[in-house]
């Protein structure tokens, strides 16, 4: 089964996006920040992440480079959540591969998934 990681201190919004990903058929597991997100990366290895901005411990940013400093992370999808923030991401290309505004449509979301990984196996 395709696994896919939502890393957000906003359970609301991890568990939004976590329900609309089941019901396409995906397998998700979540994590409250940056650090427990590396936890869970390396324990349950995503097929991609999904990742908000703004986090306590390490923000979204920190964590992107973490993964991608793990070899088994180089190419990993990861897709950044943001308010405010989502320009510095997108000046951070080579980090992520989508970057979505708060607020954003969870279709859209779920669209770039099934884009980056394919439908869930």
């Amino acid at each position: 089964m395709t696994t896919i990681l939502v890393v957000d201190d906003e359970f609301l919004i991890a568990d939004v996006l976590a329900f609309a990903l089941e019901d396409e058929g995906y397998m998700v597991v979540r994590a409250s920040n940056g650090r427990k997100g590396l936890d869970v990366f390396q324990r349950d290895r995503p097929a991609l992440v999904i990742t908000d901005f703004m986090m306590p411990v390490m923000n979204g940013l920190e964590f992107a480079r973490a993964i991608r400093e793990r070899g088994d992370g180089a190419s990993l999808p990861i897709i950044l959540m943001s308010g405010a923030q989502a320009e510095i991401a997108r000046q951070n290309g080579d980090l992520f591969a989508a970057v979505f505004d708060k607020p954003f449509r969870v279709a859209e979301i779920v669209q770039a998934v099934v884009g980056l990984v394919g439908p869930p196996e």
